[in-house]
């Protein structure tokens, strides 16, 4: 997905929880199959509060989806396209996410969506659509995209 099709909508700041799941919903109508979203940001930016925004645009049910720290992935049928919703935040080593089989996910039928991107870098495709989220302070939230891998180092 290239960055034209979002400057409507990143460049942005939410002001709430919800305001942050309102944009996933938004982005969710522009991702189609094959598409890699790849989150960058700390602990509590709103990562997995987009994620439920991307599921309910999907048409699938928000409060289903979770972080998944602990099993790497979730996949969740049943929307417009299947979620493949990844955590990479406990990995150890890089291989634990080609035991996953992401080739099938990244390059398949649905949308996946990484969290902590930055610790699969060199496993993301050229395609993906690398987002970094930062916060403001309170409930505001900064998000923007990254026009490429490089920027995803970026402080």
């Amino acid at each position: 997905m290239s960055a034209a099709l979002l400057s409507d909508l990143l460049p942005c700041e939410t002001s709430s929880p919800e305001a942050t799941h309102a944009l996933g919903q938004r982005l969710a109508e522009r991702l189609q199959p094959g598409d890699v979203v790849a989150l960058y940001g700390d602990l509590g930016t709103g990562k997995t509060q987009l994620v439920k925004g991307i599921a309910a645009g999907l048409g699938i049910s928000d409060e289903a989806v979770s972080s998944p720290t602990f099993t790497l992935v979730h996949v969740y049928p049943g929307g417009r396209l299947p979620l493949y919703h990844f955590d990479a935040y406990r990995l150890r080593r890089l291989e634990e996410f080609f035991d996953l089989g992401y080739e099938e996910y990244f390059f398949g039928d649905g949308i996946s969506v990484v969290e902590w991107a930055d610790r699969v870098e060199p496993l993301l495709p050229p395609h993906a659509l690398r987002l970094r989220l930062e916060h403001l302070g309170g409930d505001r939230r900064r998000i923007t995209w990254l026009t490429s891998s490089s920027d995803s180092t970026r402080p």
